[in-house]
């Protein structure tokens, strides 16, 4: 499957994809299909939920990506996190308490 901007529909009026790859590239991070999964799937969680918390953003990736391996799988991905890096990428607001790096491991 080709990732384009099409493939956004409930991304941030201000984000695209080159600020996503310019915002990975400073993390370290080389976007990847899977990468690119976890943005769709924050961009949509956070157009259906308008304020989420930390908790609930975790439950519903979980859930999203359990045949996966889940978070255990999101965290080998994303490094930083995948709710704060995550969203970061995603162009999304960091929910409070998602700055640590640690949180959720499985490790």
């Amino acid at each position: 499957m080709t990732v384009t901007s099409e493939s956004f529909p409930n991304a941030p009026d201000d984000w695209d994809m080159e600020k996503a790859q310019e915002t990975a590239k400073s993390d370290g991070v080389e976007l990847t299909e899977d990468h690119w999964d976890l943005i769709r799937a924050l961009q949509e969680y956070y157009h259906k939920v308008e304020f989420p918390n930390l908790r609930q953003i975790k439950d519903a990736l979980e859930e999203k990506f359990h045949s996966r391996g889940g978070m255990k799988y999101l965290y080998q991905i994303i490094p930083g996190g995948p709710v704060a890096q995550g969203c970061r990428l995603a162009g999304l607001k960091v929910p409070a308490g998602a700055v640590d790096k640690s949180f959720g491991s499985m490790a």
